[in-house]
Parts: structure tokens; C-alpha cells; sequence
């Protein structure tokens, strides 16, 4: 009987243990907008980090997308809060405005909520690492890869979105610290938009209308891209440098629109900032430094197929 009992009594124990070892952690993921392809590929990647992660730590990780339909830093404000009230262990952020951004994220690390910030920083806020390309880099390659292909000469416009995305400010810092080498270049201006495919293809036209003499353009972001017949010059009259290379801008490569796209990273956007907050919640790991720099893809006529492949990764819908 003492024996049938014992018996009893460890089985109880083994399944009260095995319960408890199975820990469920929520993770919050905060990007700018709902269609963004970028951020499309941001979610798949935080997902498929939660799965390998899951099994690497014989957990149940789950992802919390929190994301507003468009760009609206109160809203991702009012995410990060939601988010802590409903019990996530971590949130990674893509934020549209720092300013308005820092208290939240201040106020969840203060409630013993680790913030990872990706793609665009809140650099006053008390996030403990931030993922993505080196912005001043990032318009500094754009403008290099611009002049290249202009032999250093012509009237160039930039593009940018959101004035108030502190990332998008060091593209248009680097574009124009670049430009300065090039005594044959002038910029005619910084021009902005909201950040959908329309406006942001819409804004192109309206500033090429009024100025028929500009010769090139810097695009710090790829939003006019991602629809049809944005640019409506004839391919090589007008030169093109986009960041970004998703499916739909790969078109324009073809075409002969531009020669070059820079993509980054975006599906590492979400794997590796869950991988960091894991690491952070888990194991008690903080990053070796406060900045994670992923480097731009130049994506060209070359490499355009083999790099096309990712895609079917990075959004499989």
C-alpha cells in the first residue's frame, strides 16, 4: 500500500512539475502600421522566433501584434499600455514618434517590462536595446549609391515620410552629409508624406511636375514602390535609389527604374528582437551593447532573383 501511494505521490509530483514547467510568455509586438509589407515580414519573423524558441525552451511563446492600421504614435502608446495590463512579459516597438513613445515605454520597464525597439528608436527612453540599420549609414549609402550611378551630377529630390520618426531624420541627415561631397549635386528638397504607397507616389508626381529639371531621387524609404507605375518617367531618364527591397519594388529593378534597392532586414525586425527579449526574460541576458546594427542588402539587376527567394519566406500569404 506505502508503495502503491509513493508511486501515487510521484506521479502527482511529475505532473504538478511538468505543468509548471510549461511557461507561457507573451511577447508584445508594436510596429508603425498594419500594411506596411515590412512590417508584415516583421510579424512572420517574431513568430517563427516564438516557434524555434518555444521548442529551445520547452515553453509556449506567443506573439501579441498590437499594431495600428496606420501610423499613429497615441495609438502605439496606448498598445504598450494595453500590453502591460494584459500581462506581456516583453514588447518590441517600431516607434512612429520617440517623443511620444518614451513615457510608455518608460512605464513598462518600470513595471518589470523589458522594450526592444526596432527599426526606429525612442534613443531617451529606457529600452534596453534597439535593432536595425545605422539611419546616418543608411542616407549615406542612398545618396552613394545615387551619385554613383549619376557620374556626381544633376539636381536630386529626396523622399521621406513622417517627419516626426527620428529614424527617418538621420536617413535625410546622411543623404545630405553625403550630398556635400558632390559639388556637381544639388538637393532641391526634403519632401514629405503620410506613409502610405498613394501619398507617398502622389507626392512624387506632384513635386516632379512642378520641378521637371530634377534628375535623381533618393528615396529613404521604398513607400511609392510597393504600388504600380509610381514613376512615370521613361526608365534611365530619371535615376532612382530606394531603401527597401519587397516584392512589389523588385518590379521596378526590372524594369530598369532603379538600379538599386537597399533592403533591410525586416523579417529579423521581429526574430531578433523576440531572440533579445527571451534572452533578457529567460536567461537574465542583456546584449553586449545597447545598439544592434543590421546592415543593408544592395539589391540589384544581379542579385535580384536569389534575393527575390526570400520572400517566399518572409511573407508565405
Amino acid at each position: 500500500m506505502k508503495k502503491i501511494l509513493s508511486l501515487l505521490l510521484a506521479g502527482l509530483a511529475g505532473t504538478v512539475l511538468a505543468h509548471a514547467e510549461t511557461r507561457t510568455i507573451t511577447i508584445g509586438l508594436v510596429a508603425k502600421s498594419q500594411g506596411n509589407p515590412v512590417f508584415q515580414a516583421a510579424r512572420v519573423g517574431a513568430q517563427d522566433a516564438a516557434k524555434e524558441l518555444s521548442a529551445k525552451y520547452k515553453m509556449n511563446i506567443k506573439i501579441d501584434w498590437r499594431t495600428p492600421n496606420e501610423e499613429d504614435a497615441q495609438k502605439q502608446a496606448e498598445a504598450i499600455e494595453q500590453l502591460v495590463l494584459a500581462g506581456a512579459e516583453g514588447i518590441s516597438v517600431s516607434c512612429s514618434d520617440a517623443n511620444k513613445l518614451t513615457d510608455a515605454i518608460n512605464s513598462a520597464v518600470n513595471n518589470g517590462v523589458p522594450v526592444a525597439t526596432f527599426d526606429s528608436d525612442a534613443p531617451a527612453s529606457k529600452r534596453f536595446v534597439t535593432y536595425g540599420v545605422d539611419d546616418i549609414e543608411c542616407g549615406i549609402q542612398t545618396m552613394s549609391e545615387l551619385a554613383k550611378i549619376m557620374k556626381g551630377k544633376g539636381i536630386i529630390a529626396v523622399l521621406a515620410g513622417n517627419p516626426n520618426a527620428p529614424n527617418l531624420q538621420k536617413r535625410v541627415q546622411g543623404v545630405k552629409q553625403e550630398a556635400a561631397k558632390y559639388p556637381g549635386i544639388t538637393i532641391r528638397d526634403v519632401y514629405y508624406h503620410k506613409e502610405t504607397p498613394q501619398d507617398a507616389a502622389a507626392k512624387i508626381e506632384q513635386v516632379m511636375q512642378a520641378n521637371p529639371d530634377i534628375t535623381g531621387w533618393a528615396l529613404i524609404g521604398g513607400w511609392p514602390l510597393f504600388t504600380e507605375n509610381a514613376l512615370k518617367w521613361q526608365p534611365g531618364t530619371v535615376q532612382c535609389v530606394s531603401v527597401d527591397a519587397l516584392p512589389a519594388q523588385l518590379a521596378y529593378i526590372r524594369s530598369g527604374h532603379v538600379p538599386v534597392l537597399l533592403g533591410q532586414q525586416c523579417y529579423e525586425w521581429g526574430h531578433r528582437t523576440v531572440e533579445l527579449l527571451i534572452e533578457k526574460i529567460v536567461d537574465k541576458k542583456n546584449p553586449p551593447a545597447v545598439k544592434e546594427i543590421s546592415a543593408l542588402i544592395p539589391v540589384t539587376k544581379d542579385n535580384l532573383e536569389s534575393y527575390a527567394k526570400n520572400w517566399a519566406k518572409w511573407l508565405p500569404n
